[in-house]
Formats: C-alpha cells, sequence, structure tokens
C-alpha cells in the first residue's frame, strides 16, 4: 500500500494572491496529510502482518491435532514413538526450513527450479518477504512432513524419522513449493508472464504441494517397509489393528479442522486489500468465501463417508467419518479461494469416495498405512487438483490472480482445457519428484538396515524397546507397584 502524495508546490498556487506566506501553509498541510497517510499504511502492514501471524499459529497447532490422530490411530504399546516423531517433525523441520528451506522454496530472484537467496534468513525482512512469512511457510512445510510420518507408523526406527523429515523439509518440499507458489516457479499461477498452459497451477493452499507431496512420500516409505506383522494373515486377507483411542482421533480431527482455517483462508497472506475501495466487497469476502468452502467440503466428505461405510460395512464408524472429514479438507485445499459453495459440495462428496476406493485398492494389494495417509492426502489431495481445473469461476479467478485478463480458469465453468491441462502436469511432475527422492531415499535406509525395527522389537512396542517405558501407568502392572513403592 502507498503513501498518498501531497505536493506544497501544487498546492500553494490554490491559497490565491491574498494568502500571506501559502507556500509555508501549503507545507505545513502537506505535512499533515503525509503524517495521516504514513500512519493508514503503517497500519495496513500491521494489520496484514497480524493476519498472516495469527494464521501461522492456527496450522502450527495442526501439528497437536497431527500428534493427537496419530496417537489414537496406533496402538498403545506405539504412543511414545508416534508422538515424539511429531514433536521432531516441527523441531528437526524448523531448522532444515530454516537453513535451506525456505531459500529453495521462495529465494527470488532465482531460476523456475528452485530459489536461490534468503538462506539462513539473510536479507531479511525486505520488500518481498518478512518474517512473518517465513514462519507461515514453516508450519506448512512441516505438515507435509507430519503427513509421512503416519504413513510408517509403529514399524520405523527413529534415526529414519529424523534423516526423511529433515531431507523433506529441508529439499523435496521447498522444490515444489518454488514450483508452484513462487513469482519465478515454472507453473507458479503468480509468474507475470510466460504462464503453463495461459493459466499456470492454481494450488491456493497446497492439495499436490502439501498433501501430495507428503503423501506420495509416506506411500514409498511405506512399500518399502512392507506391512506390519499380523496386518494381513497367510491367506493374505486384512486383519484389522485398530488404535486404541478413538477419542484421540476425534480430538485430532477437531484440532486440524480449527487449523485448516489458517491453513486455507491465512494462504492470501493480506486480509486488507480492497478490490474497489470504498465498497462491502474485498480480500476479506474472499477470505470468508474460502472458510466456507472449506467447511462444507469437510461437512459433506464426513456424511458421505458416515453413509457410505454404514452401507458397506453395517456399522456408524467414528474413525472411518474422521478420515472422510480430513479428505474432504485436502480435497479442496487447491481451489478454496476459486470455486462457489456448492462445488465444495461435489468437492468433499467425491474426495469421500475417492478414499474409501483408494482403501479398498489398499487392501487388495496388501499395503499397511496406518493413518491411511498415503490414500488421504494423496489421492484426495490429487481429485482436489482436477476438481480446481473443472469448477474455478472466472471472476474469482481474475480477484485471487489479477493481472492476467483472459485467462483459462474452470473447464465446466466454460473456461477451457488450459486449468485443467497445467494441474494434469502439475499432478504428474508432483508424483514424479517425489518418487524420484524419496524413494531412493527410502530404499538406501532400508538397504542400510535404518528403517525398519526388529520383529521382536515390532512386536513388544516401540514405547519397551526404543522409549524406555509405556505412555500410560497401569495400576495392575507389577512393575509400575514397584516403582511406587521406590517413591514412597
Amino acid at each position: 500500500m502507498a503513501s498518498s502524495i501531497c505536493s506544497a508546490e501544487q498546492l500553494a498556487p490554490l491559497f490565491g494572491q491574498n494568502i500571506t506566506n501559502a507556500a509555508a501553509a501549503a507545507d505545513y498541510i502537506c505535512g499533515q496529510f503525509t503524517a495521516v497517510s504514513d500512519r493508514f499504511v503503517d497500519t495496513s502492514y500491521a494489520v496484514d502482518s497480524t493476519y498472516i501471524l495469527f494464521s501461522a499459529y492456527l496450522v502450527f497447532a495442526m501439528q497437536l491435532g497431527f500428534a493427537m490422530l496419530c496417537a489414537g490411530s496406533v496402538r498403545a504399546k506405539n504412543t511414545m514413538n508416534i508422538m515424539l516423531t511429531n514433536v521432531l517433525d516441527a523441531a528437526a523441520g524448523g531448522i532444515f526450513y530454516y537453513l535451506f528451506g525456505f531459500a529453495f522454496a521462495f529465494g527470488a530472484p532465482s531460476n523456475g527450479f528452485i530459489g536461490k537467496h534468503f538462506f539462513g534468513l539473510s536479507e531479511m525482512p525486505s520488500s518481498l518477504f518478512d518474517y512473518s512469512f517465513f514462519l507461515y511457510q514453516w508450519a506448512f512445510a512441516i505438515a507435509a512432513a507430519g503427513i509421512t510420518s503416519g504413513s510408517i507408523a509403529e514399524r520405523t526406527q527413529f534415526v529414519a524419522y529424523l534423516i526423511y523429515s529433515s531431507f523433506l523439509t529441508g529439499f523435496v518440499y521447498p522444490v515444489v513449493s518454488h514450483w508452484f507458489w513462487s513469482t519465478d516457479g515454472w507453473a507458479s499461477a503468480g509468474k507475470p508472464e510466460n504462464l503453463l498452459f495461459g493459466s499456470g497451477v492454481i494450488d491456493f493452499a497446497g492439495s499436490g504441494v502439501v498433501h501430495m507431496v507428503g503423501g506420495i512420500a509416506g506411500l514409498y516409505g511405506a512399500l518399502i517397509e512392507g506391512p506390519r506383522i499380523g496386518r494381513f494373515d497367510h491367506e493374505g486377507r486384512a486383519v484389522a489393528l485398530r488404535g486404541h483411542s478413538a477419542s484421540l482421533v476425534v480430538l485430532g480431527t477437531f484440532l486440524l479442522w480449527f487449523g485448516w482455517y489458517g491453513f486455507n483462508p491465512g494462504s492470501f497472506f493480506k486480509i486488507l486489500s480492497p478490490y474497489k475501495s470504498g465498497e462491502y466487497y474485498g480480500q476479506w469476502s474472499a477470505v470468508g468465501r474460502t472458510a466456507v468452502t472449506t467447511t462444507l467440503a469437510g461437512c459433506t466428505a464426513a456424511l458421505t463417508t458416515l453413509f457410505t461405510k454404514r452401507v458397506i460395512s453395517g456399522h456408524w464408524v467414528v474413525t472411518d467419518v474422521c478420515n472422510g472429514l480430513l479428505g474432504g479438507f485436502a480435497a479442496i485445499t487447491s481451489g478454496c479461494s476459486v470455486v462457489e459453495p456448492w462445488a465444495a459440495v461435489i468437492c468433499g462428496f467425491v474426495a469421500a469416495l475417492v478414499l474409501i476406493g483408494c482403501n479398498k485398492l489398499a487392501q487388495k494389494v496388501k499395503y499397511d498405512d496406518p493413518l491411511e495417509a498415503a490414500q488421504l492426502h494423496g489421492g484426495c489431495g490429487a481429485w482436489g487438483i482436477i476438481f480446481t481445473g473443472l469448477f474455478a469461476t472466472k471472476k474469482y479467478v481474475n480477484e485471487v490472480y489479477p493481472g492476467q485478463p483472459g485467462r483459462p480458469y474452470g473447464f465446466f465453468m466454460g473456461g477451457g482445457y488450459g486449468l485443467l491441462a497445467a494441474h494434469i502436469i502439475q499432478i504428474v511432475v508432483i508424483t514424479g519428484w517425489v518418487s524420484l527422492t524419496m524413494g531412493p531415499l527410502f530404499y538406501i535406509l532400508h538397504k542400510l538396515n535404518l528403517l525398519r525395527i526388529s520383529a521382536d522389537h515390532e512386536m513388544s512396542g516401540m514405547d519397551l524397546t526404543r522409549h524406555g517405558g509405556f505412555a500410560y501407568a497401569y495400576e495392575d502392572d507389577p512393575q509400575n507397584h514397584t516403582k511406587m513403592g521406590e517413591q514412597i
């Protein structure tokens, strides 16, 4: 927001010939006007900075949601392990995103593949970014790592978590976010010129950049590790290894739901941006609409999952409904800012069916993912990218991505094939990039015996064998009674 300009040279003649010292009066008035104008500019920066900081806090709170969801979805004997991995995702991710990740993602000016400035936040703050922007993007990076940890839960060595989390947040994820979110990225919708298919990729808050990256990375980890002991019987039939706490799953789901209001609406980065000065309708309206589309997609997916699973299994299963809800959120994340609320209902409905279908396929190929992370984030994220290419509206696309009149929008909305084609390219390149980076990493860890724990430790549980004890103190545990006696 630029300051309004007051020129004493232009103002003084307006006082006429009878005003004594007209130049001094004009200087005084312009000085007061400039001071007020600057105050408004300062306020605008402060409001927008506060908005993105608050959104960053909401997205970071999703880590608590991931932790609770993961803890409830695993067996009690592995609770401490999965909780610790969630803590380390944030901690290790913070250091590596600070040192390398942010620079690779947003280090402009750069080439279309990778950024090359702001290593260790050097040259910050600048006219391009402030520290609040870094904090917001770090919260996104560790969300991608948290997705992956769910796929390989209950059987992975702790050192493997540290290695993959650092590599994912420090290099793999930042490169993808540079492609689609940096103004220098080769497929970014925010490029000033030479847009991919005349449109660029509209992945507003990261159905592909965050969810597909984390989901596909988890897919390779789980495939290379193999299923947990007992997940499939000797005839290849699936055996349910249910998590120990539906309460924690529900708590984690609500925390993630709450955080998603920073994830999607917060991706505007600014709220005090009028589309036309003096009107009630501006970017603040788009922020509200984005929150609404996010809500409707998640709610529709939850209800669709509830009734579909009732028909399939004969039960009302709360954990399935929670995953369906999250699948709807993952899908709408790409197009949340550029679609109508009614379209979000369609997005959530299809996302639920995609998740159920992916889970059926996973059982058939004997793929084991305790959190359904690859199916939920990878499968529903890919659907969300396609959905945006089909349903993005002309009005909202031009408001959210101004300066490129005539750009393509949703295919079903009459906007041609350009946006849909760009989004198909996005799915292909994300799948290829993550396959070429995370696949070999997990394979090398496997060959070095650094990936999977021993069968004995897996059967006993990692809390006991790797972390010094269980997450819960049981009163009927003789060892616990002994310790209590020693304390007394």
